[in-house]
């Protein structure tokens, strides 16, 4: 935790300091205990499993009439799933065909939403530092309907980083710039790389006309995402997306590419949207996104760290078609949302040796989850990670 410390400090300061009476704290945690059966296995088998995914616990501060606000987000999937989670088409950080668990610190970060004293006025400007989302792309599928996350969170999200901030609010329009360390995690009680901070940058451009709708264009150079030492290929990276919602409905569109070294090229084209009828909500989502193969190891779902570009094999090419449902539950404090989801997905090989047909022994796969989302004392879907800056005034 030494890494925090400076950002400890200033919390404690003010926490001891004659402001501490206007400091105003929300908290919440969610867990969604789930079992999901698939034959995304490697050998055409089949696999079932039992995991306690997305086990977070949030905390908001704001201080200072809401001009200093600290959001940290501890994430226990660390413990609750070690090994990772069945999840479709899933890659990066060492597991393949599993979502990887997330670092215990998930987000820790102190900003300084209007620089310019008036959080409603036309312009306004942000500062922003500590461990979180890069402002690059979309938001975390964990705030998002579907209980699996998607191929593409290694493309479309760049998070967990040590990164800095600086943004620029005009109207319905904001500019976001970051620079961070391009180092990803390779265990959940891994910090950044510090001696990397500075070398990989970002940007993001929002447009927000009407309250609910936002279009949003970023740009990242990551640099050796995959090897912390710096010694792997670089990632250029762009992102687009078109996000719709409403109190009932929600849509959302997103495209992305990744270059690794201008070697190996990696696109994303991905749409979801859910509707709010009542205490149901079916949603669905359909995804195309082409992912590395890897040298695989142990019992092929793990993949060799460090990662080099000698480890691809190729790049296959994931098609899937998610279908959900879920029901909301309230008792108290305390949200309960079951929830059934299935997915079909096709891989095909898009280039290089890894044949997906053999591998798996079939083409088409298919998942199966049921799951219950508990929410204690907040709602995580609308905590955006990542946006850091200060809300569009018919936001708030």
């Amino acid at each position: 935790m030494t890494t925090a410390r400076p950002i400890l400090l200033l919390w404690g300061a003010i926490l001891t300091s004659p402001v501490a009476a206007q400091v105003q704290l929300g908290t919440g945690a969610q867990v969604i205990p789930i079992v999901s059966t698939t034959t995304a296995v490697p050998g055409g088998t089949a696999l079932t499993e039992g995991r306690f995914t997305q086990a977070v616990v949030r905390l908001q501060a704001t201080a200072l009439h809401g001009r200093l606000r600290l959001d940290m987000l501890g994430d226990f999937e660390g413990w609750t799933m070690p090994h990772g989670q069945l999840t479709t088409g899933a890659y990066g950080e060492g597991f393949v065909d599993r979502r990887h668990p997330h670092t215990f610190v998930h987000e820790f970060v102190v900003s300084a939403p209007d620089l310019l004293g008036s959080l409603d006025g036309p312009v306004a400007i942000t500062l922003a530092a500590g461990k979180g989302f890069v402002p690059y792309g979309t938001d975390d599928p964990m705030s998002r309907p579907p209980l699996l996350y998607p191929v593409n969170h290694h493309i479309a999200q760049v998070l967990e980083r040590a990164v800095a901030v600086a943004a620029v609010r005009a109207g319905p329009v904001t500019v976001e710039g970051a620079v961070f360390n391009g180092d990803e995690p390779e265990r959940p009680a891994q910090w950044p790389n510090w001696r990397r901070f500075g070398d990989s940058w970002a940007t993001r451009v929002t447009f927000t006309p009407l309250a609910g709708l936002e279009w949003q264009v970023s740009r990242g150079h990551v640099h050796s995402p995959e090897h912390r030492a710096g010694a792997g290929l670089d990632a250029e990276q762009w992102s687009t997306s078109l996000r719709w919602e409403s109190e009932l409905r929600y849509a959302f569109i997103e495209w992305a590419r990744r270059a690794d070294g201008g070697a190996f090229l990696f696109h994303t084209l991905l749409a979801e949207g859910a509707w709010q009828m009542g205490r149901h909500r079916p949603y669905a989502r359909l995804e195309r996104t082409e992912r590395p193969e890897e040298q695989r190891i142990d019992d092929g779902f793990r993949s060799l760290r460090p990662h080099l570009d000698n480890n691809i094999l190729g790049i296959s090419r994931w098609s899937i078609g998610t279908l959900g449902y879920s029901l909301t539950v309230k008792r108290g404090r305390v949200t309960f949302q079951p929830t059934v989801e299935g997915s079909v997905a096709r891989v095909a090989r898009v280039v290089g040796l890894f044949d997906p047909a053999t591998f798996y022994k079939r083409s088409t796969l298919y998942t199966m989850s049921i799951g219950v989302r508990i929410d204690w004392a907040g709602d995580m879907a609308g905590h955006r990670m990542g946006r850091y800056a200060s809300p569009a005034p018919h936001h708030h």
